[in-house]
């Protein structure tokens, strides 16, 4: 196991260089940049511009700035960011816990939702809960996220239920530590809820495909034949044989949750990545966008990463490969 765990290490720096690479220069090809649109100000010199690009490196060829850029990175330093005036690390580093926080527990969330709800419908097929329950996922994969967003936002603002905006109370500071947890669940709780409702169908629809698909295979029938209880058949073997796809989903479910993430963060008010990465696209501030762009990748590979660790500790088949 430690052999394969070093295997799929060994291929992380590659695919980081591969990535901001691709990146840096995709965003270099944008016309200006930051600095163009403060030479519409006449307030400020054409002297005072120039010092400033001088100053961030972006008179040098594009090459350059990415072996600079690449060289910092190793040090844990990702540049200052043009618009706020601070390092960008400093920037994200409250902003990225909170979007972190959010994508996990809408994660938890859904795959504690998706999973038993599926296996339900399976087990149940063709009958009520499974009609009722794959009407309901079919309706929740044809909402968008944006106009559930919405709709939930107007819903809170007339109720009261949901905290608007923020990922904590004004209070947040006093609070004990369990306090402060469920504090920021409760902040939280509207934006997971709709992130949870736009990825239930498709999870659910995958665990009932697979648990139906076990439940009808020949060793269930042995397993049954040899006196194994139902609980026992299900929750054992055909559990264990089903839930090996949505393992191999999982990486790529937790890093494509950033941009449903930053999508209901901007809609519901919440101080994440999602607003920072949007201003700095629409004000071309580089290194903001380059930070940004290296974590949700970092967050890609690693996924994957746990995915397949997970997937060999859960079939040896592969381990053994």
């Amino acid at each position: 196991m430690a052999r394969y765990i070093g295997q799929r290490l060994m291929h992380l720096f590659p695919l980081i260089l591969g990535m901001t690479f691709i990146s840096f220069f995709i965003i270099q090809l944008t016309p200006g940049d930051y600095f163009t649109r403060l030479s519409m100000n006449p307030e400020i010199s054409a002297n005072t511009l120039q010092s400033l690009r001088e100053e961030f490196g972006l008179e040098r060829p594009a090459i350059v700035q990415y072996g600079l850029w690449l060289k910092n990175l190793f040090k844990l330093n990702f540049g200052r960011s043009f618009t706020y005036h601070i390092p960008v690390l400093t920037l994200l580093k409250g902003r990225l816990f909170n979007t972190l926080f959010l994508s996990i527990f809408t994660l938890l969330l859904t795959w504690l939702i998706s999973i038993p709800l599926g296996i339900i419908a399976a087990v149940f097929a063709n009958r009520f809960p499974d009609r009722f329950l794959s009407v309901f996922a079919f309706i929740t994969i044809s909402f968008p996220s944006f106009f559930l967003a919405l709709l939930f936002l107007s819903l809170s603002a007339q109720t009261g239920v949901f905290p608007l905006g923020g990922v904590t109370s004004i209070y947040y500071p006093e609070l004990s530590l369990f306090g402060k947890f469920a504090d920021r669940i409760w902040h939280l709780l509207l934006p997971a809820l709709v992130l949870t409702i736009c990825g239930f169908g498709g999870m659910f629809r995958v665990m009932r495909g697979n648990f139906l698909e076990n439940i009808r295979s020949p060793y269930v029938t042995a397993l049954r034949a040899k006196g194994l209880p139902e609980k026992k058949v299900y929750f054992k073997h055909v559990l264990r044989n089903s839930i090996n796809p949505l393992i191999t989903i999982f990486g790529y479910e937790l890093s494509g949750l950033l941009s449903g993430v930053a999508l209901a963060e901007i809609i519901l008010s919440c101080p994440g990545m999602g607003r920072l990465m949007l201003e700095a696209v629409m004000t071309q501030d580089l290194y903001v966008v380059m930070a940004s762009l290296f974590f949700g990748g970092m967050l890609l590979i690693l996924g994957n990463l746990l995915a397949d660790i997970l997937l060999a500790f859960a079939d040896p088949r592969i381990r053994y490969r």
